[in-house]
């Protein structure tokens, strides 16, 4: 099979194509015919490393957490999963060598869910990572839910910061289907109507717009919520938009490392922020997760693609480094790589 691997760590030129034996299934895991791997930040970020020329975690890794496929060969063990079910697959490549990079990956039975019918391999490879942290974005609230479905967020206010982008449309798309009213900011007009394709009920633009203004405007009494992908650089705007008791969750750290915040107002408003990374987020909000999903999946609530808000960009296996700098270089949208055929 053809599979990309890297031995140490630094640009994307250390991702080459090779030839692997076919691995086979061990005792608990399903081997997955691999046909289209997704590419998230964290990818690239892994195979960068802190430094280049650093060793590998592994001899050999073959990178990206998410993809979607037919399920091809099953381990001893193995329940709930027969050899022909199409499958999404999330954190492939979590403390583990091998990614969706490749033809075949065997992967523990634990990282499967099923894809409905309905459901293309493009978006089953657009799920994980940006799905799942959407929705542990939209459950930790004090007084919210802890599981979403239709109703579940019904009354609540949400913002949603730079719903242009892959977890932003994610949110937006959980959020709705679970009845919020959505805002969400966004940089540019085109980026505007992305989100709107995605299903905000309301766009912000904070670089034309007064944007705390514009928000309150909306919503006079605050907002429940902020799903937050730049908490320094937002802190400020954040402060004057929530609501009492609304909670902030902060999944990434775009625009700094760092960030100020005042004390008594936040006090005063009772305010929580909660910090969220899934791969240390535990196996019952991932499992969580995945059966939420697949729920929204079965309502069709989560469409891929421009019409839907997210714009797809397409490489083949042979090109997968061009794959990892588009979406170090931000490209708006998903980034997939085509492996076998469907």
């Amino acid at each position: 099979m053809r599979a990309i691997a890297y031995s140490e760590t630094g640009p994307s030129n250390v991702l080459q194509l090779v030839e692997r034996d076919i691995p086979q299934p061990g005792p608990g895991e399903v081997r997955v015919r691999v046909v289209v791997s997704g590419v998230n930040p964290t990818d690239w970020k892994a195979r960068a490393g802190a430094a280049p020329g650093r060793a590998a975690p592994f001899p050999e890794v073959v990178p990206n957490q998410d993809g979607a496929g037919v399920v091809d060969a099953v381990g001893d063990g193995v329940t709930g999963f027969a050899v022909g079910d199409r499958v999404w697959v999330f954190l492939a490549a979590h403390q583990r060598p091998t990614g969706t990079a490749q033809e075949f990956a065997v992967l523990p039975a634990s990282r499967l869910v099923h894809l409905p019918d309905a459901a293309g391999f493009d978006l089953g490879a657009s799920l994980g990572v940006p799905a799942m942290t959407a929705h542990r974005a939209l459950t930790v609230h004090e007084g919210g839910p802890t599981r979403l479905s239709p109703g579940a967020l019904d009354g609540r206010t949400l913002l949603v910061a730079g719903g242009a982008g892959a977890v932003g449309h994610a949110a937006i798309q959980l959020a709705r289907w679970a009845g919020a009213r959505v805002i969400t900011t966004i940089s540019s007009p085109e980026k505007a109507a992305l989100a709107t394709a995605a299903g905000a009920h309301h766009v912000v633009d904070y670089r034309a717009d007064d944007a705390a203004r514009a928000i309150r405007a909306i919503a006079p009494d605050g907002v429940d919520q902020v799903v937050e992908v730049s908490p320094a650089r937002n802190a400020a705007l954040n402060a004057k938009v929530i609501a009492n008791h609304g909670s902030i969750s902060v999944y990434a750290t775009d625009g700094g490392t760092e960030m100020t915040l005042d004390v008594r107002h936040h006090f005063s408003l009772n305010a929580r922020y909660q910090f969220l990374l899934l791969y240390t987020v535990g196996d019952a909000a991932l499992a969580a997760a995945a059966e939420d999903i697949t729920r929204a999946l079965e309502d069709g609530a989560l469409p891929v693609g421009e019409a839907a808000g997210l714009p797809l960009t397409r490489f083949p296996l042979e090109r997968a480094a061009e794959a990892h700098d588009a979406v170090e270089a931000g490209t708006v949208g998903k980034v997939l790589i085509d492996v076998t055929e469907a």
